[in-house]
């Protein structure tokens, strides 16, 4: 075995794609990736790369333009990448979040409008649902879509959203009491709002304002916004399939996606983190040899790499259940929670081998140290995950009594 977390059963579409992505990585990412970090600078040139690799089509269906590949796929590349910048994984992956609900749910004449540019990454996606004051609690939110006539009226503020200036179509998650009279459950009473927008800040379209990024401890370079709908008016035929009532659906929907993209992540940002840890301490000294023959260094280097090639396991098993139509939310969960608390120790104990010199930002592991805290929280912290593997593990073992 020559690296950590290889895949078998890949047809020779998919090798050839992740040697191109591997390629490009190493070439096009790793060598500007902390210096772009730094300056939390958008990484124009990177996304180019990407849309001539076409990797913003990766999942899109080839009859509207796309190359037509599994979520296997997709995670595999996603993890490529992560392993060179997490920022730049993020950028692709809400996108994908979107295309794929418009893919799944959207009408026809959806499909038709946005996925062939969305391929092409001519239109870049994101997807909102939390807001300020809900954090994990979806059912809460309070923004809100009424109709009026052939259009919806929006309202409300968003907030987390990654490629928030930079998209011109956002999948927004409001309530609407529409046909769900009150006392219908929260969840029924939700949509999903295509929102097109122009990419930048401020009053991006009349009554829709992005502010400027937040600014973040890490994941810095992609944008992370709010979004203010003040009077938002957007046509009838921009809700999400055709419906209202059916947006918490389609957003979990899309979630499990963004789970499993999330738990490549975090594999990618863990071999990175294993990579730097076993190279430098072949070339770190102490007491006369390099650390790595030292058997506490060699210990944590197996742990390191146990983690990698298990949290990549439980990621591929999940990304396979999704691709084979099954249900795959306690795969989904269990991949993401593990990946990423693995990446987290992983992450760590890369820099503990790096000593004094891993607090240095002149070292490449001390950007992945302040990356690792936001996989714990982005598509649903720890704790979510567990509730989501506990009532699916009682409903499969239910007691027979």
């Amino acid at each position: 075995m020559t690296r950590l977390a290889q895949t078998a059963g890949l047809n020779d579409v998919q090798q050839e794609i992740l040697s191109t992505v591997r390629d490009f990585v190493d070439k096009e990412i790793i060598p500007v990736a902390t210096q772009l970090e730094h300056r939390d600078e958008y990484p124009a040139e990177i996304v180019e790369g990407l849309k001539e690799l076409g990797l913003f089509g990766l999942m899109i269906p080839e009859e509207y333009g796309g190359l037509g590949e599994s979520l296997l796929t997709y995670a595999l590349c996603v993890e490529e990448i992560a392993r060179g910048w997490m920022s730049v994984s993020g950028i692709i992956n809400t996108h994908f979040i979107v295309a794929y609900m418009l893919k799944q749910h959207g009408t026809q004449e959806q499909k038709d409008t946005f996925l062939p540019r969305m391929a092409l990454g001519e239109v870049r996606g994101a997807f909102s649902m939390s807001e300020p004051a809900l954090g994990s609690d979806v059912a809460a939110i309070t923004s809100k879509g009424v109709r009026d006539g052939d259009e919806y009226v929006l309202n409300g503020q968003k907030m987390w959203l990654t490629n928030g200036g930079t998209s011109s179509l956002v999948a927004v998650l409001c309530r609407s009491d529409e046909g769900h009279p009150e006392g219908t459950a929260p969840h029924k009473s939700m949509t999903t709002f295509l929102v097109e927008k122009e990419p930048g800040f401020g009053e991006v379209r009349p009554g829709l304002t992005i502010p400027g990024k937040i600014d973040k401890m890490g994941y810095k370079g992609v944008d992370t916004t709010e979004l203010i709908m003040d009077g938002l008016r957007i046509p009838a035929n921009r809700v999400l399939g055709g419906t209202t009532g059916r947006g918490f659906y389609q957003m979990m929907d899309g979630v499990e996606v963004g789970r499993v993209n999330v738990a490549a992540r975090g594999c990618g940002v863990a071999q990175r983190a294993f990579e730097l840890g076993i190279s430098y301490a072949q070339q770190r000294q102490t007491f006369g040899k390099p650390i790595a023959q030292h058997q506490a260094i060699q210990f944590k280097l197996a742990e390191m790499a146990t983690k990698v090639e298990a949290a990549h396991a439980m990621m591929v098993n999940a990304a396979r259940k999704k691709d084979s139509g099954e249900r795959n939310d306690l795969e989904a969960g269990m991949a993401k929670y593990l990946a990423s608390e693995y990446c987290k120790e992983v992450v760590e104990d890369a820099f503990r081998i790096h000593g004094g010199y891993g607090f240095s930002k002149e070292y490449e592991i001390e950007r992945l140290y302040r990356e690792a805290p936001m996989l714990l929280i982005g598509e649903g912290t720890a704790e979510i995950q567990k509730m989501i593997i506990g009532r699916r593990l009682l409903e499969e073992y239910r007691f027979q009594g």
